[in-house]
């Protein structure tokens, strides 16, 4: 009775520090969603981030759980799945995101979270309990989405160049310091969308691992709502050392400029998760950003802060791997014994 306890006791702290990682996610990753519209100054800080999290939350009324699946079941095999494990992602995936948000850099919360989980199911059973399909994928779109984000983001620029060709800097400016309202809200669902599901489908996987649910058996309501409003609480409070970065220091924005990267970083989320790929918001937009500013002038674009960044986008599934390996068997050590 006592172990049965103890069992359940591990499971309801386990789910409470998951929740904790997809505030910090929203907390984290709240830049993605604001840096442009704040630094464009249509709205303020405290307005943008309030817009942001309604949509976040709004995305549950959207999205299919497709992404949550991949994590869930996509990425290790379910078998290797327990609350060590899951202990041992967590903290390499928080680890990380505190690190990283300590030095204002944009790295991927959702590489992080799969980093994590790839470090801990290693370190327990080897690299046999990996799903070499699921991972290629995730990489793959490390490089995938930036790409696109940054394709789309210039080709809107270019585009909306040539049809207002003729109107004057002041009509321009006007028009889409709305139209920027639109797009912010758009980026914020798609990343509401993604991110959120990313800490069901680990929720998911530890009860199904627990024994608290079947295989098949679908994703419990409560934990659907409860992760989208952790992710909307965490993009309330913000993450301003990052929204510096995204919005000022890789090139100066205009709310044109800024719709356009908000608008190309949300058609590449929205199509990542239909597909059920868990793409990361911080590469998709950034990648937007590097766009807009290099269809207007290459020189536009601060290269070397890009470059920062990208190596932080690198490290993020090594680093965070490493930590969770260290996690995992740390956990073993401490929580072995009680359980």
């Amino acid at each position: 009775m006592e172990n049965s306890q103890l069992a359940l006791w591990t499971v309801v702290v386990l789910v409470l520090v998951a929740l904790a990682f997809d505030f910090m996610n929203g907390f984290h990753d709240a830049a993605n969603s604001i840096a442009t519209v704040v630094s464009t100054r249509v709205l303020t800080p405290y307005q943008a981030v309030l817009m942001a999290a309604f949509f976040n939350f709004l995305a549950v009324f959207v999205f299919h759980l497709s992404v949550a699946t991949t994590i869930g079941r996509g990425i290790i095999d379910q078998g290797v799945v327990d609350h060590y494990l899951v202990f041992g992602a967590l903290v390499g995936a928080i680890s990380w995101n505190i690190l990283t948000w300590y030095y204002g850099i944009p790295s991927s919360s959702s590489h992080a979270l799969i980093g994590g989980l790839v470090g801990a199911a290693v370190a327990k059973a080897g690299t046999w309990a990996l799903i070499p399909a699921g991972i290629l994928k995730v990489v793959a779109f490390i490089f995938v989405a930036p790409l696109l984000g940054m394709l789309l983001g210039a080709l809107l620029m270019l585009a909306i160049s040539w049809i207002f060709v003729k109107s004057t800097p002041s009509k321009v400016d006007r028009w889409f310091r709305r139209l920027q309202l639109i797009s912010a809200s758009l980026y914020s669902l798609g990343h509401g969308g993604n991110d959120a599901q990313k800490t069901i489908g680990i929720i998911w996987m530890l009860l199904i691992g627990a024994g608290y649910l079947g295989t098949h058996d679908p994703v419990p309501m409560w934990v659907i709502v409860a992760c989208y409003v952790a992710i909307a609480l965490g993009t309330a409070f913000g993450g301003w050392r990052i929204v510096k970065t995204m919005g000022q220091r890789i090139t100066k924005l205009k709310p044109v400029g800024g719709c356009c990267a908000e608008t190309g970083g949300a058609i590449m989320l929205f199509v990542a998760t239909g597909l059920g790929i868990p793409v990361s918001t911080t590469h998709t937009i950034t990648g937007a950003i590097i766009g807009v500013g290099s269809a207007q002038s290459p020189g536009a674009v601060r290269w070397g802060v890009a470059g920062n960044i990208l190596w932080a986008w690198i490290l993020t599934i090594p680093c965070s791997a490493f930590i969770a390996g260290l996690a995992w068997y740390l956990g073993r050590l401490l929580l072995a014994p009680a359980s």
